[in-house]
């Protein structure tokens, strides 16, 4: 059994890595499992809710520091290589706001601690209006990239994974295996790619300047707080198309954005008014206020266009659209908690659209109505939070063999194996990412059998790079396009970046 650390108890460590790790702990693959915390974010004690009824979890607090440091500070450092002494500790989630996420993970690569790392996988405060920035989130991946390698040079076992679950959903399985098959027997890769994802924060006006959990007061938004999951997940359906010669090798990037001052036109301070009797007693701000408090903000909403390239032709045009602003089943001026991370209304609507060139389309839907915490009744019924479906239409009259329509619902897409039953649910699939971290851990799982390490992550860090460096270019009146290079690990890491970046410009 391995013991664990986990950096960051917040909201989501409670609902999602807590409860993965105890059913860890009961199958027999988890010891110990201790957290970290920053002082006056929570206590030394945190509860949280695990399959076998409430637990709680021992926090060592630490000192805040600045995002912007390259290594832990000394303190800091002492107090986390203690706990990983007296505890023994074998790996560390990392489950911190996302511009720590580097830190940490650079910190555990020096001693040997293999890591489970939150999406994404890094970004800096103030990437959405400061090119630098934008610049400095891949520059981040390739160097851990680096610190990854030597790393594994001394200590051969060490893993870094990433929590991206779609890669675990059984949906996503099916869209990459038709891909694939396609590919195989035409050569054609993908050839259009359009994703979508709402999921209904309907954040009122002083909420926007009062709360900072997953908000938009650093400088960055939706593309940060869950845009990694379509950065990544672009790509990964991409690379099942690619075949020899047909290889992207640069992205062209241009991201149109909302942020705060453009909510605020769309929904001011005199529409809530109407909209909440009560609201102007909640609200400390007048519409002026906010616009001069959250002027640079992140983005609330974001449309982003690519090209994917190969020598300089476009292979596949795609657009990954990002809303937090939309469809919402928020009806309360109070929020139930205050952090709006879950519930509040929050329901995901979600669909992927992608086109082979005349042999195959695949529609992917994901939608719910509601997301209460209250379990659907039957899991099949059309509308309720657990409504997926996967649509796939070919060329039957080019191959006549070839199926015209198949039609994939929930049950459809439910796989089961003489271990487990993988649900297509965001939930399960979160699971089943730990459960192959800790099967990598204890021998069970080989390198090889990875369904996420860091080495496959740089395109979806080029995607989300090259999001941000769009919009911090038109932010300062520069070309607005990222032109990147979207090889898989390019050599020398650094040096194709700067070339796009040049060229962009």
């Amino acid at each position: 059994m391995k013991n664990f650390m986990v950096v960051g108890v917040g909201p989501h460590a409670r609902r999602t890595h807590l409860p993965a790790l105890a059913a860890g702990q009961a199958a027999g693959l988890v010891g110990s499992v201790c957290g970290v915390d920053l002082l006056g974010a929570t206590d030394v004690l945190v509860p949280y809710d695990a399959d076998d009824g409430p637990r709680s979890l021992p926090v060592t607090l630490i000192e805040p520091f600045d995002s912007r440091l390259r290594a832990l500070p000394e303190a800091v450092r002492r107090a986390l290589d203690t706990v990983v002494d007296g505890r023994g500790i074998d790996a560390v989630v990392v489950s911190t706001e996302p511009a720590f996420h580097m830190v940490y993970t650079r910190w555990a690569l020096e001693r040997g601690l293999s890591v489970l790392l939150d999406k994404p996988l890094s970004v800096h405060a103030g990437c959405s209006v400061n090119p630098e920035k934008a610049e400095a989130i891949l520059t981040d991946v390739d160097e851990i990239l680096e610190c990854y390698r030597q790393a594994r040079h001394r200590f051969p076992q060490v893993m870094v994974t990433v929590q991206s679950q779609r890669r675990y959903h059984p949906a996503f399985w099916k869209v990459r295996q038709c891909i694939a098959e396609i590919a195989a027997e035409t050569n054609c890769p993908v050839t259009s790619i359009q994703s979508f994802h709402s999921d209904g924060q309907w954040r009122l006006p002083h909420e926007l300047v009062d709360l900072s959990y997953h908000g938009f007061n650093r400088g960055y938004g939706k593309a940060a707080h869950s845009g990694y999951h379509f950065f990544d997940i672009v790509p990964w359906l991409l690379a099942a198309g690619e075949t020899s010669g047909k290889e992207l090798d640069t992205v062209d990037v241009h991201a149109q954005v909302t942020r705060p001052d453009d909510l605020l036109a769309q929904l001011g301070v005199q529409d809530h008014d109407h909209l909440f009797p009560g609201f102007a007693a909640r609200n400390a701000y007048t519409e002026s206020e906010l616009r001069a408090a959250t002027r640079s903000f992140g983005e609330v909403d974001a449309f982003i266009s690519m090209a994917y390239k190969r020598d300089g032709r476009t292979m596949a045009l795609g657009s990954i659209n990002l809303v937090h602003n939309g469809f919402s089943q928020r009806g309360s001026l109070t929020p139930a908690q205050a952090s709006l991370y879950k519930g509040n209304g929050r329901v995901r609507h979600e669909t992927h659209t992608i086109m082979q060139g005349p042999f195959q389309a695949i529609h992917f839907h994901s939608l719910q109505t509601l997301n209460d915490g209250t379990p659907s009744a039957n899991p099949h019924a059309l509308g309720n939070e657990r409504h997926i479906e996967v649509h796939v239409f070919r060329n039957s009259k080019f191959r006549p063999r070839w199926v015209k329509y198949v039609g994939l619902d929930f049950g459809a897409l439910t796989t089961a194996s003489v271990s487990e039953v993988a649900l297509p649910t965001q939930e399960s699939s979160r699971r089943r990412a730990t459960q192959e971290f800790l099967e990598y851990l204890i021998g069970r799982r080989t390198r090889e059998e990875m369904s996420s390490e860091l080495t496959s992550h740089r395109r979806g860090a080029t995607l989300m790079a090259g999001a941000y460096l769009s919009m911090a270019q038109q932010w300062t009146g520069a070309f607005p396009v990222a032109t990147l290079d979207f090889r898989a690990a390019p050599e020398p890491a650094t040096v194709p970046l700067r070339r796009g970046l040049e060229a962009a410009r």
